[in-house]
């Protein structure tokens, strides 16, 4: 009993084990012999493609909707065939939703609280805030004047950091803090203690 024809048109007897075209009828009616197909033939019809998804996908990725919208058509997967974590993670998402619905309930039912007002700001926390920046400029500034002095060579960016060492001491002084960062009140009265004592 002959099998099912491959794409070349092949016919394989299954007890004798022969592969063959059978005769067929050409278009004038005479009829075409039937060919005897060597063993282990493989005609380029019958070779299998191999296809690569991401090429075939650049092909035809002006042809049809969305890629990837193929897999948001079924929102609800089958039950049967999803595993233990997918049933674990669809709880999870379901209880959040429920969480969020009630949450929102919540909100509508309870009274609307007052925006809270921003805490003061210290203008002193401030002040040092700003002088800590300033002093860690200026201590990457004075490390690469010393890396330009040893001879190495320095960008252009950090050229343009060590000529504004004198312009961060100026705002640090305007701030009421020393080059070293420390505030110049404090610094004023230790000098004077040590020299009456």
């Amino acid at each position: 009993m002959p099998s099912q024809p491959s794409n070349a048109g092949i016919v394989t007897d299954e007890n004798s084990g022969e592969r063959h075209i059978p005769e067929s009828l050409r278009a004038d009616g005479s009829k075409r012999k039937a060919i005897k197909v060597r063993p282990g033939y493989r005609p380029p019809e019958d070779v299998e493609v191999y296809k690569n998804r991401t090429a075939e996908t650049f092909r035809t990725r002006g042809k049809g909707p969305v890629p990837g919208a193929e897999g948001l058509k079924d929102d609800k997967p089958a039950q049967s065939s999803s595993s233990a974590a997918a049933n674990k993670n669809a709880k999870r998402r379901e209880n959040r939703k429920k969480a969020k619905d009630a949450g929102e309930d919540k909100a509508a039912a309870a009274p609307a609280e007052p925006p809270k007002a921003e805490e003061p700001v210290d203008p002193e926390a401030e002040k040092k805030k700003k002088a800590r920046a300033l002093q860690k400029k200026l201590k990457q500034a004075k490390e690469l004047k010393e890396k330009k002095e040893a001879g190495q060579g320095l960008l252009p960016e950090q050229i343009a950091k060590v000529i504004k060492i004198n312009e961060l001491i100026r705002e640090l002084d305007a701030l009421g803090f020393d080059a070293e960062g420390e505030p110049k009140e404090a610094k004023d009265t230790a000098t004077t203690e040590e020299t009456s004592t």
